[in-house]
C-alpha cells in the first residue's frame, strides 16, 4: 500500500485525473508509461480508496487521491513520497530483526545511521526533509491553538529545520522573537520562509548541534526531536534546553503519545516506526515524565491538540506545580 501511495504521488495521477478523469492511455502519454502497466496499476488504485472507475476506462480522482495534489494547502505528497524511498523503506523490511535485537536497522539495510545516510545522499534527504516540512505545515495550527506564549520574548525552535512551527507561532504573535537551531544546512531554507511569512525581522537562524549547546530563550520548542533518540540522548537534549532557558522560562515538547494499550490509530505504530530507522521511540507521559525529572525538568501539564500530537510543558524542577491540561 505503501509503494501504491508513492508511486500515485511521484506519477502525478492526481493531477492528471483531474478535473473530469482520464484514460490509462491518457496518463500513460502525459507521464510516458506503459499503457497496460498504468492499467493495471490504476485499477488498484481503486480498491485501495485511491480512484473511480464507472466505465471501466476513464479513471477519475477521489478526494483521498486529491491529497496527493502538488503545491496544494496540506497537500501530503512529499510525505508520502518519504515513505518508499530507500531510507525509509529498507529498514521496514527487516522489522523482525529490529524485534530480534532491539536495534535500528538502518545500518543493516543501509550501511549508516539514518541522519549519515541523508548527510551523503543530498538527493534523498531533500525528499525527507520536504515530507517533514510538509507535516509541519498540517500540525502548526493546531499546536498554536493550544501553545500561550503571551509572556514570552524569544521562542527556540530546537532542530527546527526550515522553521515552520516558529513562524507559525510568530505570526500568532507578533511581538514574538523567532530562532531556529539546527545544522547548518538548514539555514538557506529556514531564512527564506521567514522572508516568504514576512517575520524576517523578527527571525534569526543558529547553526549548531543541539548536543552541544541551544540558544537562550524564553520557550524551547521540541517538536518530533526526542523521538528520535534513545533515553539518554533525549535526557542531554532537554538538559541543555534547561541550561539555556531564562528565568521563568518553559520547554514545550511536541509529540505522539501512546499510553493506552490497545487503542487504535498511529502513535504504536509510528513506535515501529522508529524502531526499524531509530534509537528513538514513541513515548508515554510517564515515560515523557521521566526523561524530563533526569533532565532536572518538572513535567507541569499535558495539553491534546486538535491533531494527534500533544503538548508537553516542562519546566525547571525547582518551579511549577502540576497543571495537566486536557
Amino acid at each position: 500500500m505503501t509503494q501504491v501511495v508513492r508511486t500515485a504521488a511521484e506519477l502525478r495521477i492526481a493531477d492528471h485525473l483531474r478535473p473530469a478523469g482520464a484514460t490509462a492511455a491518457e496518463v500513460a502519454d502525459a507521464e510516458s508509461l506503459d499503457p497496460q502497466a498504468t492499467f493495471r496499476f490504476l485499477r488498484a488504485c481503486a480498491p485501495l480508496g485511491l480512484a473511480s472507475c464507472q466505465d471501466g476506462e476513464r479513471f477519475t480522482a477521489t478526494p483521498l487521491l486529491r491529497t496527493l495534489r502538488a503545491g496544494r494547502p496540506g497537500s501530503l505528497r512529499d510525505l508520502a513520497l518519504y515513505g518508499g524511498t530507500a531510507s525509509h523503506w529498507a529498514p521496514w523490511g527487516n522489522l523482525s530483526q529490529a524485534i530480534r535485537t532491539g536495534s535500528p536497522q538502518t545500518v543493516a539495510t543501509l550501511g549508516a545511521p539514518l541522519f549519515d545516510w541523508l548527510a551523503a545522499h543530498p538527493e534523498d534527504a531533500a525528499v525527507f526533509t520536504a515530507s517533514m516540512n510538509a507535516m509541519t505545515r498540517g500540525l502548526a495550527r493546531q499546536l498554536a491553538d493550544v501553545i500561550d506564549l503571551k509572556d514570552a520574548g524569544t521562542a527556540v525552535d530546537v532542530g527546527g529545520a526550515s522553521g515552520n512551527f516558529v513562524h507559525t507561532l510568530m505570526l500568532r504573535h507578533p511581538e514574538l522573537t523567532g530562532v531556529v537551531l539546527d545544522l547548518p544546512h538548514a539555514g538557506a531554507d529556514a531564512m527564506a520562509s521567514a522572508e516568504r511569512l514576512g517575520v524576517a525581522d523578527r527571525f534569526t537562524f543558529v547553526g549548531g548541534d543541539f548536543f552541544e549547546k541551544v540558544p537562550a530563550g524564553d520557550v524551547h520548542l521540541l517538536k518530533f526531536v526526542l523521538h528520535d533518540w534513545d533515553d539518554d540522548s533525549a535526557v542531554r537534549i532537554l538538559e541543555n534546553c534547561r541550561d539555556a532557558l531564562t528565568p521563568g522560562g518553559r520547554v514545550l515538547i511536541a509529540e505522539l503519545v501512546v499510553d493506552r494499550l490497545g487503542e487504535r490509530g498511529l502513535p504504536p505504530l509510528m513506535d515501529l516506526n522508529m524502531m526499524a530507522l531509530s534509537t528513538g521511540r514513541e513515548r508515554s507521559v510517564d515515560e515523557f515524565r521521566c526523561l524530563c525529572q533526569r533532565a532536572g525538568l518538572h513535567l507541569s501539564r499535558v495539553s491534546a491538540s486538535a491533531s494527534l500530537v500533544s503538548v508537553l510543558e516542562a519546566v525547571p524542577a525547582s518551579s511549577g506545580a502540576d497543571a495537566w491540561g486536557a
